[in-house]
């Protein structure tokens, strides 16, 4: 009996000893992660890095609820994407419907029958959150708000956003229109890709032209209150009305970390702001971003065999960085495994090899190694004239 009680004071002990060492001693690198994440007002938030798309921070992020204007970073990428593949051109020239000239909310003024581009009409989204623009856009690139709202929720799932769906291109109050403050960060890392927004987004001041010259130029005043205030902040977009509360995705930007969060459902315009820098300050303060490759930059040269080049270079296929928790920047680590050489013809883009990234000798990521240019095969007419050219 007294040998069963030693060893249960000595289990005691060995508990005491190890609760004490956790709470005297919890400054490992994850434990000091942990114990500073932020206190967020807002009832839904997240943090994500931009380039990895990992969560640093998350509240209540899967909770569906009205985004209100911030459905407009949907409307933008979407336009972004028929921009990119030629189906629209920032030229266009964009002719405001009734429908649009009928629309509620926050707007730039746009008059039935005025003609703008495109471009004047997503920089007033951008910097405006104008709901009439926003409709004469939808209307332009999906042929009516319908087709344009089913390009909306086709690109949702395309993502894999699972608690979205849109209704309207500009986030006036509907019951059936929802999304989380998850799917809004996907959505949001997405749209960042496209430099072009960002000429907008940092703008605090501009002003739209009308066609009709009589009419006085339209102020465009950013909502965004957190330019100019917060280091590394550029976008992204703001939301509110009465059901959705305030809302907004905030992007910032300090070498080579670029983070994105989002703050729904918040009670004041101050808090949303508020919660958004305790957020970018705890992934800024915890966090950082190690590039290990650089889209177009040369990672080797390799030979070709029977081609008209001797060698040719690879380089890496696209940007890639690594998130990683501020001191452990060291234990990144990368191999580039290519062939000795390779045989033509060659054709540029063509996956040559990978570079794998590790971290303490785990891989954790890849990035394919493309030819620089094309190589042709050499034909015996080009070993003739090599020849020839040799002789003379």
């Amino acid at each position: 009996m007294k040998y069963i009680k030693n060893i249960f004071i000595k289990i005691i002990a060995i508990n005491m000893i190890l609760l004490l060492t956790i709470y005297l001693f919890p400054f490992t690198a994850q434990a000091r992660v942990l114990q500073n994440q932020p206190s967020i007002k807002s009832p839904s938030a997240i943090l994500i890095d931009a380039s990895s798309g990992k969560v640093l921070y998350e509240k209540n992020a899967h909770q569906r609820l009205e985004p209100a204007s911030v459905t407009k970073i949907m409307t933008l990428l979407i336009a972004f994407e028929a921009i990119e593949k030629g189906k629209a051109n920032f030229n266009d020239q964009v002719k405001v419907s009734e429908r649009a000239w009928k629309t509620g909310g926050s707007q730039v003024f746009l008059g039935p029958g005025e003609v703008q581009t495109l471009e004047t009409l997503l920089k007033c989204i951008v910097i405006s959150s104008a709901n009439d623009a926003s409709v004469a856009v939808a209307e332009h690139i999906g042929g009516s708000v319908e087709g344009f709202v089913r390009m909306m929720n086709e690109k949702a799932k395309e993502l894999g956003l699972k608690n979205t769906n849109f209704t309207n291109p500009h986030g006036l109050s509907d019951p059936n229109l929802y999304t989380t403050a998850y799917d809004i960060a996907i959505i949001a890392k997405e749209l960042i890709k496209y430099p072009k927004f960002f000429e907008w987004s940092t703008k605090l001041v501009d002003y739209l032209e009308h066609t009709d010259k009589k009419r006085e130029p339209t102020m465009l005043a950013n909502t965004n209150k957190l330019l100019g205030k917060y280091e590394g902040l550029d976008g992204i977009k703001t939301g509110y009305h009465e059901k959705a509360g305030f809302c907004f995705v905030g992007s910032a930007k300090r070498g080579n970390l670029r983070l994105i969060s989002v703050v729904m459902n918040a009670a004041s315009s101050n808090d949303r702001f508020e919660d958004t820098k305790k957020l970018l300050d705890y992934g800024f303060g915890y966090f950082n971003s190690v590039t290990v490759a650089k889209k177009g930059a040369t990672a080797k040269r390799i030979k070709v065999e029977k081609g008209l080049q001797e060698d040719i270079e690879i380089v890496y296929k696209e940007d890639k960085s690594v998130l990683v928790e501020k001191g452990k920047e060291n234990e990144i680590t990368t191999k580039i495994e290519i062939p000795d050489k390779i045989i033509a013809p060659v054709k540029k883009g063509e996956k040559v090899g990978i570079l794998k990234v590790y971290q303490e000798n785990k891989e954790i990521g890849q990035v394919d190694l493309v030819a620089k240019q094309d190589v042709k095969k050499i034909t015996y007419f080009d070993i003739l004239k090599n020849l020839i050219r040799g002789l003379l």
